[in-house]
């Protein structure tokens, strides 16, 4: 028995430059669907699959010439510019454009110098970084050997709540140890700390800007006062954020193409497609799925997918709850049509995963050693009667969860309705608790605003390509391990594995925490989303990859011929 999905409304049936997008209406047509395959599998399992509807592109079309401006869309107003707080996709994207970390993250996801020039591991636990002089800040101030002690110190101080602070974990010191260098010890070694330097936990400010603005540093009143190719021109709260070319920026290659660039903050997702079409909007990042196929035949501009690290999932933020059995969880996988989800939810841009990383994250493992950290995953078939007994043996039958999601897009009511649907399907009492797109982004960040929360949908991004930042999160205590799993042997291995220095070498201890993490499913992979961004007719050069988060993607955007 087969069920297709919903298919969108006509064109004929909307209003000109209207997306399409499921009516609640349509999103339950299709749900019922998805339930009445489960039900003709009966006891049979149905095997998880299901093909990409897209290709990776590296890069776009070089730009002829430089513009005046452009703007650019973003679902939600950044919660704050303090790198510190940076925790999220609307804030890291805009910052990205005006503060810089001590190494770059390229758009191949390797790694380079930025305001670093060079980085040595002399010993285990010291690494060693030599700040590039003749950097200024947007205020003229020279970048200093200080400024970046001052900088990577906040992450440390309790008072300035980092929310990087997990990767501060092992740091024991932070010197000057020259003019123009920065000793970091660590108090065991730690391959991820210097990878996180090309992130935000690496990210370096003026030491007397931070001194001057306290408390209120970063946020629509006192701003940044970075080095990156744009600096903060103005914030109006609740509508848009300005950019403004910084013209003594210290890398000439990477020099602004455009001398201001608007964001403009578009929480509604027909909103924002339809500024896309008719060119209000001349781009942005994190496309509506269910728009793809409207702005690939729209002639104003080209869609674009690139290497991404996400990996949509729900994740489980009460162990205490009837999520807290292994068996609900595994029951509650068992109850969802991936694949029919990636059709509905995505319109097939994605790819059904059993990881809670993506093979991008894998490149420095060497090809035998990635392939094993795939093998032998459990892939939870469709099997609703087994779903059921589970949650029967762990007498959950008839308890509550509640389920958050956020209009960020169809896509997200889709899966929230989905897994609503999946959780009724083998027993459990579902409630979808929807938030505002500026609310959602605090549940991140605020336990308190995860309070009476069973499940967190969440396309969460990693900030390097090594898997253990993933597995890092997972370990007891740490800030973004939101439900609270703890499996003390899980975190042995990590702490151990994390000390090795060769990356193929650390890559299979990651194979082992991988298939401990499916086993147990402290969150519930669902797909592998790639980098979507749309590009108006006005405007090229950027590289479609996941690195907009950190790299200074803005600067590299010109007019097209």
């Amino acid at each position: 028995m087969t069920i297709e999905p919903q298919p969108p409304l006509s064109a004929a049936r909307r209003p000109r430059g209207v997306p399409a997008r499921r009516s609640l209406a349509a999103t339950a047509v299709l749900l019922t669907g998805l339930l009445a395959l489960a039900a003709c599998t009966g006891g049979a399992k149905t095997p998880v699959s299901g093909a990409a509807n897209y290709e990776l592109t590296a890069t776009t079309p070089a730009p002829a010439g430089e513009l005046g401006s452009f703007t650019w869309s973003i679902y939600a107003e950044p919660a704050s510019l303090d790198y510190a707080h940076a925790f999220d996709y609307p804030d890291n994207q805009v910052l990205s454009n005006v503060c810089e970390s001590l190494l770059r993250w390229n758009a191949d996801l390797s790694v380079s110098p930025g305001l670093a020039e060079k980085w040595d591991n002399p010993t285990p636990t010291t690494w060693v970084y030599s700040i590039r002089p003749g950097v200024t800040f947007h205020d003229g101030t020279p970048l200093t050997a200080a400024d970046v002690v001052a900088s990577l110190q906040r992450h440390l101080d309790p008072a300035v709540g980092s929310y990087w602070n997990s990767s501060y974990t092992n740091v024991s010191s932070i010197e000057q140890t020259g003019e123009m260098q920065v000793t970091v010890t660590t108090t065991i070694p730690d391959s991820q700390f210097n990878l996180s330097m090309a992130a935000s936990p690496g990210t370096v400010e003026s030491a007397a800007t931070l001194a001057r603005d306290g408390a209120d540093y970063g946020n629509s009143t006192a701003g940044v006062n970075c080095t990156g190719p744009f600096s903060l021109g103005k914030w109006d709260s609740g509508e848009a954020i300005t950019l403004e070319r910084y013209d003594a920026y210290w890398d000439k290659n990477l020099v602004a193409k455009s001398q201001q660039v608007k964001f403009v903050f578009l929480s509604d997702p027909n909103t924002r497609v339809n500024a896309f079409k008719s060119g209000e909007v001349d781009g942005g990042w994190m496309i509506p799925s269910n728009a793809i196929g409207g702005l690939k035949s729209s002639p104003n501009g080209k869609i674009y997918f690139g290497t991404s690290t996400a990996i949509a999932s729900e994740i489980v933020t009460d162990m205490s709850g009837p999520l807290g059995d292994v068996r609900v969880r595994k029951a509650l996988m068992m109850a969802i049509d991936r694949p029919g989800l990636v059709a509905a939810a995505e319109q097939g841009h994605a790819k059904v995963t059993d990881a809670l990383t993506s093979r991008s994250v894998w490149n420095g493992a060497g090809k035998e050693v990635a392939d094993g950290a795939y093998s032998g995953l459990e892939s939870y078939p469709l099997d609703v009667a087994a779903a059921t007994k589970l949650v029967s043996d762990a007498g959950a039958t008839g308890k509550e969860i509640v389920i958050a999601t956020s209009p960020l897009s169809a896509g997200a009511d889709v899966i929230a309705q989905a897994v609503s649907s999946a959780a009724t399907s083998i027993g459990l009492k579902p409630r979808i608790d929807s938030i505002s797109p500026a609310k959602y982004t605090t549940l991140f960040s605020d336990a308190a605003a995860r309070k009476g929360i069973d499940l967190l949908y969440t396309q969460w991004y990693l900030s390097t390509a090594d898997p253990f930042e993933m597995f890092g999160v997972l370990r007891t205590g740490q800030f973004s391990n939101y439900g609270g799993w703890s499996n003390p042997a899980y975190d042995a291995l990590v702490k151990k594995a994390i000390g090795i220095a060769d990356p193929s070498d650390r890559a299979r201890e990651a194979d082992k925490a991988q298939h401990i993490v499916n086993d147990e499913l402290p969150w519930l992979p669902l797909y592998e989303v790639p980098t979507t961004v749309w590009l108006g007719s006005r405007i090229t050069g950027v590289s479609p990859s996941i690195n907009y988060m950190y790299f200074p993607w803005a600067a590299t955007i010109g007019a097209q011929t």
